[in-house]
């Protein structure tokens, strides 16, 4: 029996809360008190998961507003005045906005803390390399959170770990140095064990830019295009995870662009855009129909040349920065086209989704962009036949992969077997994700390669936390792809049957995460712990 027929009912699953840690302290586990192991030495949680039989009433799309102005991404405040140094107040709160007109929605919100501005979308963070940022963090939900800050280069304890969580109704302060030539396209979002999806698909995710004093590009305007989805039933209320979403990662049905559905974006001159995929799970593939792009920078930061595109590919948590170039001026739809990740339920007609229209009021000048934007360092491009006996290169293996010997328990009516069989059908190495057990270890400052392997049926994203590495190789089957230009990223789509060789170095001492970033299988245990020491 095929894998799409076994599931032929929407059950829906509810998330609900509880803590992770009694000690809010009890941060990275180290070398001493950490054993790696084959065998799984904490049981697998299943209670943040539950499913309730009933199908949920969606929001008519005409009753969401749409084709409203675009508008900039809102800037969160610093608070410190001297040069280098960016301070500010993060509060994390639940609260009723209105999306629908005289409806109020429950949402989950990052704010301002210094300007006390209740918006949905959260403000941006902009800061430069090597300054010194302070965040304190006030957490007023009901539940643990913590801020992840996706791809930066931060000490282990100051990432936002799920060991490190910040209690309900608890505070903390997040505090790191950034290091020279870290520039690029970040975002921060939360990473509590079991329930990140939720949080997320209620609101929790900004945007984080880190900027160079000799960007070759800083005389540009920039913008951003913060991508996020949301569903809501015709109550106007964000409705729990349906079993298909468990399955499949969660892709709400109303795509927004910096918070608002189908805008009007205006753009008078050549303008750096800088694009996000925060959704959960859906896969955006980007044209501008009459237009093309022009990639200029990837998650890490610039790349070494531009490249020319019509389409855009980007997977959940990747980011890219772009121009368009246009020959001439007029209104253009931006679209993303249809993705087929093999979905485990029954797939949907593919469709082409009208993101926003877009006004171009200037025609683009090739030759305003210079032909050299950087010179990646060259340890991250090493090639396979460089290193020697006396220098060889450390080698990690992880794979990725689904056990579907649990899908059949899934059509059952054993809530208890549904939620036991979900909470063990992700696998990283064989494994789902335990605190307690370190699963890789590699040395401080060692550059070395990592080989991802998908031998699932589905793409899964690939992240790590704390660096960006190079694609140094990849094998589709038994063909081996062309890499295209060199680019450095955090985020990377792993298709099925491939296997993907990553070069990287881990700068920080501690535990760093790795994990399947379809944020359900996350919280499904897709995860893993690397030890650097």
């Amino acid at each position: 029996m095929q894998r799409r027929t076994f599931i032929k009912y929407n059950t829906l699953a509810a998330i609900s809360f509880m803590p992770l840690f009694s000690n809010p302290h009890n941060h990275h586990i180290t070398h001493a008190n950490h054993h790696q192991h084959n065998m799984q030495n904490t049981p697998i949680d299943t209670s943040f998961i539950t499913l309730e039989n009933k199908k949920i009433a969606l929001l008519n799309d005409k009753d969401f507003p749409q084709n409203n102005t675009h508008k900039e991404l809102p800037l969160l405040s610093n608070q410190n005045k001297q040069k280098g140094v960016f301070e500010a107040i993060i509060e994390i709160r639940e609260m009723d906005i209105e999306i629908i007109k005289n409806k109020k929605t429950k949402c989950y919100v990052y704010n301002d803390g210094n300007k006390k501005i209740q918006s949905r979308v959260a403000p941006k963070i902009e800061v430069y390399e090597g300054d010194r940022v302070k965040i304190w963090v006030k957490n007023r939900l009901k539940s643990p959170t913590t801020i992840h800050w996706h791809g930066l280069p931060v000490p282990p304890l100051e990432d936002g770990n799920p060991m490190d969580i910040i209690p309900a109704n608890g505070d903390r302060i997040y505090s790191f140095q950034l290091p020279d030539n870290c520039a690029g396209t970040y975002w921060y979002h939360p990473h509590p064990h079991n329930i990140t999806g939720k949080q997320v698909y209620m609101g929790l995710a900004g945007a984080f830019v880190v900027k160079s004093r000799n960007d070759p590009l800083d005389k540009f305007i920039e913008s951003d295009w913060f991508i996020t989805d949301l569903r809501l039933d015709s109550k106007a209320q964000i409705p729990p995870n349906t079993l298909a979403d468990w399955l499949d990662g969660r892709e709400g049905e109303f795509v927004l662009i910096n918070g608002e559905y189908k805008p009007k974006i205006t753009i008078d001159s050549m303008q750096r855009i800088r694009i996000y995929n925060a959704c959960s799970a859906r896969y955006l593939n980007l044209e501008i129909q009459g237009a093309k792009f022009i990639i200029v920078g990837t998650d890490g930061g610039l790349i070494e040349k531009p490249i020319v595109k019509q389409k855009l590919f980007i997977s959940p948590a990747s980011r890219l920065e772009v121009f368009i170039k246009n020959d001439k001026k007029g209104s253009f739809s931006l679209v993303s086209h249809f993705y087929d990740r093999d979905k485990m339920m029954p797939k949907s007609e593919p469709k082409e989704l009208r993101l926003a229209t877009i006004e171009l009021n200037a025609i683009f000048n090739q030759n305003e962009i210079p032909n050299t934007l950087r010179i990646l360092p060259i340890h991250k491009h090493i090639t396979q036949e460089s290193p020697t006996p006396k220098n060889p290169i450390q080698q990690l293996e992880i794979t990725m992969s689904e056990d579907h010997s649990k899908m059949h328990n899934l059509t059952k009516k054993d809530k208890k077997s549904i939620r036991e069989n979900l909470a063990s059908m992700f696998l990283m190495n064989n494994k789902t994700f335990d605190m307690n057990r370190i699963d890789l270890r590699v040395d401080i400052g060692i550059v070395h390669d990592i080989i991802v392997t998908n031998k699932s049926h589905m793409d899964h994203p690939f992240h790590i936390h704390g660096t960006q590495f190079e694609v140094i190789e990849r094998k589709l089957g038994s063909v081996n792809e062309k890499i295209e230009f060199r680019a450095l990223q955090d985020t990377i789509n792993v298709r099925p049957n491939e296997v993907i060789r990553l070069r990287m170095r881990q700068d920080f001492k501690g535990v760093r995460m790795f994990h399947c970033h379809i944020l359900e299988h996350e919280d499904l245990g897709m995860m893993g712990n690397l030890l650097v020491d």
